[in-house]
């Protein structure tokens, strides 16, 4: 008789850890909101990247080309989403309020949303514009009857739906990654840094640096019944990075440092930190920090 989900054995797993640290990023490249415990969807956590802002055509902007969007400080509330920045008033945010369907463009992808009105817009241009320079941007949220698809060749053609992450419904990383990372810059004589400029969603404790990048499946246990995350697709850095996001200043020493020991070639020499996942079993289940992980070590 085949033991239930919640009854697996993590001894028996060659990685073990726990959570440690859980965050849900429901504005794409605006700041992340640390939570204790998350839903999980066919899409990733509940509310995740589940809005956008974008540019008079409809393309997606991120901390790429505007930096600032790392100060702006969503909080999730029990009806509403408030986001708060520097120098301005709070935009609040229905979770059951809508306008207009619009298309809206995140990579290679145009795909079905909503825009969010004329208050959101003028709020998001008024902080992200620069001196002399006024931006027209708009809030847009995903359409959830848009079915948006995980990169086929990546997830071994496995049909994985994502909303407007970049390409995977979550990521992980491990606090050890980081501190390995923390230790070659303080040899370099840089300040460390936090697990929040690689904007993870999963953080993970008690496993080596970079077991995440290793493993053929990601199993949590939970009471409600286990959950499958499989690591699909490593996860290439941008200068994202290097933009830290209690001040949105950016300086080279993380990427520059990040390029003498991360480049991967699972995907052609680009430089990568953490891994991507997509969601296998678990769909309608909490994941909370605390639980307890395991996974089984991949030899390619």
């Amino acid at each position: 008789m085949t033991a239930s989900p919640a009854a697996i054995d993590l001894d028996g797993f060659d990685v073990r850890g726990t959570i440690a640290r859980l965050f849900v990023y429901p504005v794409k490249s605006c700041a992340g909101v640390e939570v204790r415990e998350a839903l999980l969807t066919e899409t990733g956590l509940e509310f995740d990247r589940a809005w956008m802002v974008v540019d008079e055509q409809g393309e997606f902007v991120t901390q790429r080309q505007l930096p600032r969007m790392a100060l702006i400080r969503p909080q999730m509330k029990h009806l509403e989403m408030v986001l708060r920045a520097p120098g301005m008033l709070a935009l609040h945010v229905a979770y059951d309020r809508v306008e207009a369907p619009v298309q809206a463009r995140v990579w290679k992808d145009t795909v079905a949303a909503y825009d969010m009105g004329d208050v959101a817009a003028q709020w998001f241009s008024d902080f992200l514009s620069e001196p002399g320079q006024q931006r027209r941007l708009r809030l847009v949220r995903f359409d959830p009857e848009h079915r948006r698809l995980s990169n086929l060749q990546w997830t071994g053609g496995i049909e994985a739906e994502v909303q407007f992450a970049d390409g995977y419904a979550l990521l992980v990383a491990s606090e050890a990654a980081v501190d390995d990372l923390n230790v070659r810059l303080g040899a370099a004589g840089h300040a460390p840094v936090g697990i929040e400029r690689f904007r993870p969603n999963l953080v993970l404790a008690g496993v080596e640096a970079h077991d995440e990048d290793r493993l053929e499946m990601l199993h949590v246990a939970g009471d409600e019944g286990a959950v499958q995350l499989q690591p699909v697709k490593p996860c290439t850095r941008c200068p994202i990075p290097d933009i830290d996001p209690a001040t949105a200043a950016s300086s080279p020493e993380v990427g520059d440092t990040l390029r003498t020991y991360r480049a991967d070639p699972r995907v052609d020499g680009a430089i990568t930190f953490g891994m991507n996942l997509i969601v296998r079993e678990g769909v309608e289940r909490m994941l909370r920090v605390g639980q307890a992980v395991g996974g089984n070590l991949r030899f390619d």
